[in-house]
């Protein structure tokens, strides 16, 4: 049930932003884990390596739980449900900090940072299904790109301000990632919900039982997945990228420069004029493919800079247009589970892809990409053309009689 009003403008609609400030908060906490987890066990071990494998432990409960996060979130209340995850969360990552200041051995803190890890996995879901009942149909494309440009700079500043605190004190930065969830919880806890009483009350008591349409989704998830695998060829190896090139660690902080920056300005341009139709995403995956190739072949710093930029641009259009267009699919009773198993999928790609680069060839891993996005390319029209020869199947409305008979 939507809304008759006209649509707000968003930079006016208070109830996305105050919307933003949470999501930003809850994610600010994972955009300063790796450096803050390495930054903790440096001073306390004298080893980053204890750290790396927290790290790795965070996101494989992450992975793991995003998905029984989100079913509960369903079940719950999506509006209760983040607030309460991101609370525990934030007690999680406090008892960490203790732990750690307390000298607990590896295996204790390997076990203690697994908690917020699989509490905070469904986060991400439950943030995205609460967007849906912040703003209207017709402002949620834009709603969605603008985010897409901000979480870019919320990745930026995570590490800035965990170079930052640890100045201070080691445990700072973990202690920062607790307050920016209780933040997160907080601001979540005061939401305004922009829907009448009528359609927050439909929504919450939407059945939680209905199948969520994966084989109508599965067009979807793969161009999630294949924005995993590529941006994970680029932000995995921007060091080896530059040093093919003759550079080194200033090179490689020109190719995420880049990245941002497209990413940034492709987000810009499609909040701006874009529209989301299913018709879009075949030309942005014919746009990742042509980066990855590009990738694969030392042509110069021109060849490179325009492969990463090639990349960036469309990153945040592609995105917006799954988000639409899953919002569409997904049963409003099982939302967050639905959009849990989409960051899910885009997880497992971006983890694959730094495997491959990890193990093949720099000139390899982006032909890997670039083949993983054709398949997804070839998958989109394949079911685009299914789909429009249903449609032409499909009987039209009766004629009306003629007039006189």
């Amino acid at each position: 049930m939507t809304t008759a009003t006209a649509p707000r403008p968003l930079l006016r609609d208070i109830g996305y932003w105050h919307w933003s400030a949470g999501v930003q908060s809850g994610r600010l906490a994972t955009a300063m884990a790796p450096l803050a987890f390495t930054t903790l066990t440096l001073a306390t071990t004298g080893s980053y390596r204890l750290g790396a494998v927290m790290m790795a432990v965070f996101v494989v409960a992450q992975t793991a739980g995003a998905v029984p996060s989100g079913r509960l979130l369903d079940r719950v209340g999506a509006a209760r449900g983040v607030v309460a995850l991101a609370g525990c969360a934030a007690l999680g990552l406090t008892v960490l900090a203790g732990a750690a200041a307390a000298g607990a051995p590896p295996a204790v803190l390997l076990a203690l940072v697994a908690v917020p890890g699989a509490i905070a996995g469904g986060l991400s879901g439950g943030f995205r299904s609460l967007l849906a009942r912040t703003v209207d149909d017709a402002t949620l494309p834009r709603a969605v790109a603008v985010d897409g440009m901000l979480v870019d700079a919320v990745l930026i500043a995570g590490p800035l301000l965990v170079a930052a605190l640890a100045t201070l004190d080691e445990l700072a930065p973990v202690l920062a990632m607790a307050a920016a969830c209780a933040g997160s919880a907080a601001l979540m806890a005061a939401l305004p919900r922009r829907a009448p009483v009528v359609t927050a009350t439909a929504e919450a008591a939407a059945p939680t039982d209905v199948p969520l349409p994966l084989r109508a989704a599965v067009r979807w998830f793969g161009c999630q997945f294949a924005v995993g695998h590529v941006l994970s060829t680029v932000e995995v190896a921007p060091l080896a990228y530059a040093q093919r090139l003759g550079a080194g660690g200033t090179g490689a902080a020109v190719v995420i420069a880049v990245l941002c920056g497209a990413s940034i300005v492709g987000g810009a341009l499609f909040a701006w004029r874009g529209r989301p139709t299913p018709a879009a995403a075949p030309a942005f995956l014919a746009c990742f493919v042509a980066g990855s190739l590009l990738l694969a072949r030392p042509l110069g710093w021109a060849g490179l800079l325009a492969a990463v930029a090639l990349v960036g641009v469309v990153t945040g259009p592609l995105l917006t247009v799954v988000s639409v267009r899953l919002q569409e699919l997904l049963p409003a009773g099982r939302r967050a589970e639905g959009f849990a198993i989409g960051f899910v999928v885009q997880g497992t790609g971006f983890g694959l892809g730094s495997l491959a680069v990890g193990v093949l060839p720099l000139t390899a891993a982006p032909l890997i990409a670039a083949a993983t996005a054709a398949g997804v390319l070839a998958l989109q029209l394949r079911t685009g053309r299914a789909g429009s020869r249903a449609a032409a199947r499909r009987p039209g409305p009766a004629a009306p009689p003629a007039p006189g008979c």
